[in-house]
């Protein structure tokens, strides 16, 4: 992207009933920056197949979350990203479903995900 925003992907990182997770992230300072880095996801065709694109940031400390479809994971999100104390940074949750319900299985799954991107960029330390 021409202004410079790094955003990390980290995909097929759990499988589940034939749903698949992927989750990326990156810094921003506004719900455009947020849109910025959708769409930017969104360029890759596997991406743009996917059923949520469930995400949370804290915006100049201001909430902000969407589920995507997927109910209560913007908040999951929202709340682990208040406990790591990450603020100006979009965490997005992508899920392909698979075609069977996964229950309260697929909050664990989006919790694992953003563990593991915070685990993998070093963000979630401390």
């Amino acid at each position: 992207m021409s202004d410079g925003v790094e955003m990390q992907v980290f995909d097929k990182i759990i499988s589940d009933r034939g749903s698949k997770y992927a989750v990326a992230g990156g810094p921003v300072t506004d719900k455009a920056g947020v849109e910025a880095l959708l769409a930017e996801l969104k360029r890759t065709k596997r991406f743009q197949k996917a059923t949520h694109h469930s995400w949370a940031a804290i915006l100049s400390g201001e909430p902000a979350k969407d589920d995507d479809g997927e109910g209560g994971a913007g908040m999951l999100i929202l709340q682990m990203l208040e406990r790591a104390g990450l603020t100006d940074h979009v965490v997005i949750v992508t899920r392909w479903y698979g075609g069977k319900h996964l229950g309260g299985d697929r909050f664990r799954h989006v919790a694992d995900a953003v563990r593991h991107y915070l685990a993998q960029t070093g963000l979630g330390e401390g």
